[in-house]
């Protein structure tokens, strides 16, 4: 008989034996059947699972959003108008196509800008796992078809989780000054590959360990 005891220790990407992952994601559910595969196949049946793993402290898990920039040149174009926010910095694609009706691109990084926002105050008050709550919850009772994807929807879902809303407000400052977002720019940061990652180009993916996982 021979017995062998092996060590993976040096070969764990993360040696605290926690998975870290992320989730780059859209706040946007009617960008076709993508975004219906991550919000009723993956937000919805895989919220209990990623809120247990969390509390109990086997992942860590960190939402994140893809943005782009308007050139300065171009920034007070009606196309950058409707599709950015603080003065072209970032941009998200009109959810119709139509930049004269419906909703813009930018109403679209307004909410995935909250919802960066929720998980960072939920995160420093040690829940991080709401985030899970509210996008399911904005998704079922905001959504666009519905004409409910707005700020009064988000606050009711905000207030309905307890949530402090006057630091959601904080941290989303004013979509409308000629400043940098802080959390925008972390989020545009963080689209830029590092290692052997490589950059965030389409949506969704998971990052796994800070590997791509596609086809969500």
């Amino acid at each position: 008989m021979v017995n062998l005891n092996l060590d993976w220790t040096e070969a764990l990407p993360h040696p605290d034996e926690r998975v870290e992952y992320e989730f780059w994601t859209t706040s946007n559910g009617e960008c076709g059947s993508k975004c219906n595969n991550q919000i009723d196949d993956f937000c919805q049946e895989f919220k209990e699972a990623a809120q247990i793993l969390e509390q109990k402290g086997y992942t860590k898990f960190t939402p994140r959003y893809t943005t782009w920039y308007c050139p300065s040149a171009f920034y007070r174009s009606k196309q950058c108008r409707s599709q950015c926010i603080n003065f072209g910095r970032y941009c998200a694609q009109d959810p119709e196509q139509d930049f004269s009706s419906g909703y813009n691109g930018k109403d679209v990084v307004f909410q995935n800008l909250r919802q960066a926002c929720i998980f960072k105050v939920a995160n420093e008050n040690g829940k991080p796992w709401l985030w899970w709550d509210y996008v399911t919850d904005f998704a079922i009772r905001c959504p666009m078809k519905e004409k409910k994807y707005n700020k009064d929807c988000s606050d009711q879902v905000i207030k309905s989780l307890g949530i402090d809303l006057r630091k959601i407000e904080t941290c989303a400052g004013d979509p409308n000054a000629d400043i940098e977002n802080p959390v925008l720019k972390a989020e545009q940061d963080a689209q830029v590959g590092k290692g052997t990652r490589g950059d965030i180009t389409i949506l969704p993916i998971l990052v796994i360990n800070n590997r791509q996982n596609r086809g969500v």
